[in-house]
């Protein structure tokens, strides 16, 4: 017997992306390097921002794009496991175009954004306690990294991107 694989959309989601290269990454790297540069350098003592932060911001961009994968690859997983669901079609449907539209499809999201803030603290901070940080502060910067660098642009339902408007 055969297996059914069944694929509930032709366009994909916004958190999809994190899987594809496109000429959206040449933004999106220099955007995210400036970022995570800026907090890690408010997030320090004025002493230690010089040289510290052009050599150790690379590792958390690096850490950043890591975590963001993860967490998009949550989303995928269970997006898959929908197929395997009979009756699921609303809640894959919810978290691909819309997921503010299903209770269930909106704690998915926040649940990938979640474990991808909790990566990054957790990577962030070894690299910063690696790289010679007191464990306080390597604490510290780690936490701001996380809150403000989580991917919220997970949140952006793409029915906003395809259809210019929400439904």
């Amino acid at each position: 017997m055969k297996r059914e694989v069944r694929l509930y959309n032709v366009l994909f989601p916004i958190w999809l992306l994190v899987f594809l290269p496109s000429w959206l990454w040449l933004i999106l790297i220099p955007a995210n390097y400036l970022i995570d540069r800026t907090v890690l350098k408010y997030s320090l003592e004025p002493e230690r921002r010089g040289s510290f932060v052009r050599a150790n911001t690379w590792k958390i961009c690096l850490a950043g794009f890591l975590a963001d994968f993860a967490g998009g690859l949550l989303l995928f997983g269970i997006l898959l496991a929908c197929s395997e669901i009979k009756g699921a079609e609303r809640f894959a449907d919810a978290l691909t175009f819309n997921h503010f539209r299903h209770p269930l499809a909106l704690l998915a999201v926040v649940s990938a954004i979640a474990l991808s803030g909790a990566l990054i603290l957790v990577m962030d901070r070894f690299i910063l306690k690696k790289s010679g940080l007191e464990e306080n502060q390597a604490n510290r910067s780690a936490k701001m990294l996380a809150w403000i660098t989580a991917p919220y642009l997970f949140l952006i339902p793409s029915a906003l991107i395809y259809s210019g408007r929400l439904y």
